[in-house]
Order: C-alpha cells, then structure tokens, then sequence
C-alpha cells in the first residue's frame, strides 16, 4: 500500500480574500507566447496571492542557470517583480524539482511543500502536484525517486551548466516520445486520493500534472461533504491558439476557472 506523505499546513496572510491557482505552464524560450502571457497574468492578476502549483518551467538544471540575459532570468524578474506587489507560492513540479530555494528568496517567492493542506475562508484544501499520486505509472515513480534523491542531485549539479542541459534536452525528448506513444499523460489513483484528503481533514484536491482540467466528485465524506478533485489546466499559447486557465478562490464565488486576459 502506498503511503500518504508528510502533509504539511500552511497558515493563510489575514489580508487573503481571492487567491489564484495555476500550474503546468511549462515556460520555455521556444514559446515566447506562453511567456508573455504568464507575465501579462503575473502583473496584472487582481489576486492577493498566487499557488503555482510546479511545472512553472518545462526544464530548470539549477539556479546558476539565470545568467543576466538568459530566459530563466527574464522568469526570474517577472517574478520578482510580482512578489512586490502580492504573495506568490511555489511548489516544485516534475519538471522544475530542481529550483533551489535561494532563487526562490531572490525573487520574493515563498518556498511551498508538496502536498500542503490550506484552510481558507472555512474549507480546508489540499494542494499538490499531481505526480505523487499517478501510482500507475511505475516507470516514472521509479525516476521520480531516482532524481529527488539528494545523491543524484549534488551529483547532477556538479556538472557544467552546458552539460546539464544537454542532458535536459535529452530526457525531454525521451518524455515527449513517451507521452506520443501512451497517448495521454497517467491518471490520479482515486482511492489513494481519498487517503490523502482523509489525512489532510480536506475536502478538495486541487493538482496539475495530468493537462486533463476537469472538475470531479471522489466520493462522501464523513461530514456528508463531498471530496472534490479541481484538476489545472495547463497553459500552451501560440499565434493562434490559446489554452490558459487560472483556478481562483473568493469568499463570494468559492473556486471558479477563469480566463485571464492576454496582453
């Protein structure tokens, strides 16, 4: 049986009223429309605070990577720049496991768990990933526990930054001829969901990872609520097409999916 992780609580600012989730951006250079989009968001969003719940970039080799210049620089000030003006959360996706929590401080990013249980205006919330809990995919699991490993880190960081990306390109390529193959990306084990949600004494799962956005009812819970699962979308912009979704949370309106202006 799998276990439920350490499931950390996180105390909400006083000043919180509307709070936005996204995840799943998976920034790159090669998408300049992504990026734009995402800024145009960042620094207009009327929320008080931002969860961007991992996958914020499709690659991330280490924090030496934001040379003055570089793309992961420009990210570096749109962060910053946002972390001025309201709250922003991180929480490390697949794909970004290795943002290291000094940068994370440079910008004025808060450095956030996975999963993590966040009670806000009366309900308690579970935020995670995703990946954790797609248990069917043995291979990945398998990777997963490879590279999360302190040994394998220290020792993949020590290597030059150009050596490192290439071997980031590599493995990217490797991802994507996967998920050509399967067709889809790995579903949520229900049952282990619920476990989770029983542990966290939550309600509602909100996670990325699956780029299957949806709304779903897991079952009853003890006090006759529901348990929720709101899965993220991710965001893919180009000159013609536009997939960008943002969760957000109010004391009026509950959580609702909106679509954030592009500028």
């Amino acid at each position: 049986m799998t276990t439920v992780p350490r499931i950390a609580a996180l105390a909400p600012s006083a000043h919180w009223r509307t709070v936005d989730f996204i995840s799943d951006l998976h920034l790159k250079a090669e998408e300049p429309h992504t990026f734009q989009a995402w800024q145009h968001y960042m620094l207009r969003t009327p929320a008080d605070a931002v969860f961007i719940l991992g996958d914020l970039f499709e690659v991330w080799v280490g924090d030496d990577s934001t040379v003055p210049g570089s793309f992961e620089a420009h990210c570096g000030q749109v962060l910053r720049a946002a972390g001025a003006a309201m709250d922003v959360l991180f929480m490390r996706g697949n794909r970004d496991f290795l943002v290291g929590g000094d940068f994370l401080a440079r910008c004025g990013v808060r450095d956030l768990a996975d999963p993590t249980a966040l009670t806000l205006h009366g309900h308690t919330y579970l935020l995670t990933h995703g990946d954790l809990l797609c248990t069917d995919d043995v291979a990945y699991q398998q990777f997963r526990r490879q590279v999360r490993a302190p040994e394998w880190q220290t020792a993949f960081l020590a290597r030059p930054l150009a050596e490192r990306q290439a071997m980031a390109r590599q493995m990217r390529e490797r991802s994507e001829a996967h998920h050509a193959t399967q067709g889809a990306y790995a579903h949520v084990d229900t049952a282990l969901a619920c476990r989770w949600l029983a542990d966290a004494h939550a309600t509602t799962l909100i996670h990325g990872h699956t780029h299957q956005p949806g709304d779903h009812v897991l079952g009853a819970h003890t006090a006759d609520q529901p348990l929720k699962q709101m899965v993220l979308s991710d965001w893919h912009v180009t000159a013609t097409e536009r997939r960008m979704q943002v969760l957000r949370l109010t004391p009026e309106d509950g959580l609702q999916r909106v679509s954030p202006a592009r500028g």
